[in-house]
């Protein structure tokens, strides 16, 4: 991969690539985006909440995208583009502003290529990749170096590996995938058939597929384990952050988000748009309900209703965890009031002194 250097804009251009209102010189060019703590001169902020304000009183940033509510915040630069969303405009100034880098295609001499492997030019296969027999890929994949696909593995149009990435036998990959270095996809589930009096646990083979669909990000040291009777399923537009283990079985919907080190155990049916939130656990056999919000380190051990915020262990409606610890807390002082009628120090006042 060749790496691309910033492209500098001027203010005009970055209003009209995002549709704002200029106000203030045209002219100013930015080459970098910072946020506005850090901000210097050339650089493009945004100031999208009043909480920031004080920060964007103080930046050295050339340029800055504003809220309309914010549009006269006191000090600041000069020059703001007041958009509606300066957080979906930051989504189209970056690739301008900052272009992908440009991949060669070609297979590396030290990569190792499978016996009736096949694939659509252009491809970008890395050093020391290796490619089992039966392989298929679609057009413009990229593999990177040290990644491993077992017999059998197709990945669709559009897809990169990043290096390290390992795909086991039994996994197929949609379009526009991104897998991040160190995720293994399709390996075998934790199943077994416990021992008893002194034999040996028995392993229960896994047999079942591991799917991913298309449009979909999956994060450095994430572990899809592949069915064992069974598929496990990942469904299209669904980002999956570093370190996030999916058992056996697992089913999880469109476009759903799930953060690091959560844990999803086997046979899990997680439906469309739930966000599953940073060390999360969720226990075998649920049901994960449509649009479902999961807190971070929230424990599930029932099923969770659809449109449900849920948070604590074991997890329960996020208002009742926090009605519930802000009466905890009360109950301290409630504890201490009642320990001082019951043992009154020495010289305070008592209904039979008082008399």
């Amino acid at each position: 991969m060749n790496s691309a250097g910033t492209r500098p804009l001027s203010a005009s251009e970055i209003a009209a690539l995002t549709g704002g209102r200029l106000v203030g010189p045209g002219t100013v060019t930015v080459a970098g985006i910072a946020p506005l703590e850090r901000a210097g001169p050339g650089d493009l902020s945004f100031l999208a909440s009043p909480r920031y304000a004080p920060y964007f009183e103080r930046t050295s940033a050339s340029v800055v995208l504003v809220a309309p509510a914010l549009e006269s915040t006191n000090g600041g630069p000069e020059t703001r583009i007041v958009v509606a969303d300066p957080y979906a405009a930051l989504l189209v100034v970056l690739p301008v502003l900052y272009p992908q880098a440009v991949w060669e295609a070609g297979v590396h001499p030290t990569a190792v290529i499978g016996h009736r492997a096949t694939w659509q030019e252009p491809v970008a296969i890395g050093p020391h990749a290796v490619l089992g027999r039966e392989v298929q890929l679609g057009r413009n994949v990229r593999i990177g170096a040290g990644c491993v696909l077992g017999d059998g593995v197709a990945v669709g149009d559009d897809t990169q590996l990043y290096p390290g990435v390992t795909l086991y036998s039994g996994t197929a990959l949609g379009k526009r995938v991104i897998v991040h270095g160190g995720a293994v996809l399709g390996s075998d589930g934790f199943g077994y058939i416990p021992g008893k009096d002194g034999e040996e646990h028995r392993k229960i083979p896994h047999v079942g597929r591991c799917l991913i669909g298309d449009d979909i990000e999956i994060g450095a040291n994430t572990c899809v384990d592949r069915g064992s009777v069974d598929d496990t399923v990942i469904g299209s537009g669904t980002k999956i952050d570093n370190l996030v283990h999916i058992a056996h079985n697992v089913r999880i919907g469109a476009r759903c988000l799930i953060m690091a080190q959560a844990g999803i155990a086997g046979s899990v049916r997680v439906e469309d748009d739930v966000i599953i939130a940073g060390q999360a656990g969720i226990s075998d056999h649920l049901t994960i309900g449509r649009r479902a919000r999961l807190l971070v380190q929230s424990g599930h051990i029932a099923d969770v209703p659809p449109d449900a915020t849920l948070f604590g262990y074991p997890a329960r409606p996020h208002r009742e965890f926090l009605r519930a610890q802000a009466a905890m807390y009360r109950l301290a002082k409630i504890v201490d009031e009642l320990e001082e009628l019951v043992n009154p120090k020495p010289g305070t006042p008592t209904a039979d002194t008082e008399r």
